[in-house]
């Protein structure tokens, strides 16, 4: 989200850095830039999005911890970032596509709407955008993940029986075994987990945002307040770690039933949408529709407050004029 202006100086003591929209962006400088922070934000946290994954898939429930170590005794460190090399070459041009997508919607709804309602639709476009990308990759660092784990724990539809010789190995195996379908395996359901999270984490990132300004400038005198950026990054983490929280809750059935349906091999008749929920179900109660609840919930989290500070840190290096928004 982006800094509010100080639109709301009439009514309010806090006078918060000026917004920067797209028009006042360097497009090509702010890409480039997008696409080097977001790779190192990547790099740092698939660790967590590989224990999430390979959660998914058990058919009961093991500890964070104990995955953890089962993996590293396995594998080593290179465990945690199997697909890895995969993910990161999809993350750049899906990453360009969810920032244009974000801003160019922000840009055009900010004067005909509520912030709130601005950056909901915003986000709902910027991640439909993107799964466009998004989808055939996960199903590859996904299946990449969870190859070759011989586990009598995992569903034994995975195709985490077989072994892929890296992604275009995989790639080629899934077009030439389900086709072009294969690579959007779960498209739908993405769609549907990605969407509305992201509306309601932009949505609810922009209110708490505004609360929390709100409860900071009720204990301020009537001088105003200008927060240094130490304060501004603060409050930018805190909201968007609370957004992470009310997105992950909502969407993580969504996101148990799209890794099950994309991580199954095609070789068989696939279950349905409603089958793979009575699964899930039938394993472990509603529990099992929240399994990796932990890891997706710290990931997001933790993703939340680093993409958002970096996210306006690039955005204010990306500017045409630097200093005219210091």
């Amino acid at each position: 989200m982006s800094l509010t202006a100080a639109e709301d100086d009439s009514s309010s003591e806090i006078h918060l850095p000026a917004d920067i929209n797209w028009d006042m962006l360097d497009k090509s400088k702010f890409l480039f830039l997008g696409a080097a922070l977001f790779s190192g934000v990547s790099f740092t946290l698939y660790p967590i999005v590989v224990l999430k994954t390979r959660q998914q898939i058990m058919l009961n429930a093991i500890s964070c911890f104990k995955m953890a170590t089962s993996i590293f005794r396995s594998e080593g460190y290179r465990g945690f970032y199997s697909g890895f090399s995969t993910s990161l070459v999809g993350t750049i041009p899906a990453r360009a596509l969810y920032m244009t997508a974000l801003e160019v919607t922000k840009s055009n709804m900010g004067n005909i709407t509520s912030p709130a309602m601005a950056n909901a639709v915003a986000g709902l476009s910027a991640a439909m955008a993107a799964q466009l990308v998004w989808t055939p990759i996960d199903v590859v660092s996904q299946r990449l993940m969870v190859q070759g784990r011989r586990n009598r724990n995992f569903d034994s539809r995975v195709v985490g029986l077989k072994n892929y010789n890296g992604g275009i190995d995989a790639f080629r195996k899934i077009l030439h075994s389900d086709g072009v379908r294969g690579l959007y395996r779960g498209f739908g359901i993405s769609i549907l987990t990605y969407a509305p999270s992201n509306a309601a984490w932009w949505a609810s990132y922009s209110i708490s945002y505004r609360v929390i300004w709100g409860c900071i400038g009720c204990k301020k005198d009537e001088s105003g307040y200008r927060p240094d950026w130490r304060a501004v990054v603060a409050v930018q983490g805190l909201s968007a770690s609370m957004a992470s929280g009310v997105s992950a809750l909502v969407t993580m059935p969504l996101d148990t039933i799209k890794t099950r349906l994309q991580v199954l091999d095609g070789e068989e008749s696939l279950p349905t949408v409603l089958q793979t929920v009575r699964n899930l179900v039938k394993e472990g109660g509603l529990g099992g529709c929240y399994r990796g609840l932990g890891p997706r919930w710290a990931s997001m989290s933790i993703s939340a407050t680093t993409m958002i500070t970096t996210y306006e840190f690039l955005k204010r290096l990306s500017t045409k004029n630097v200093e005219s928004f210091a």
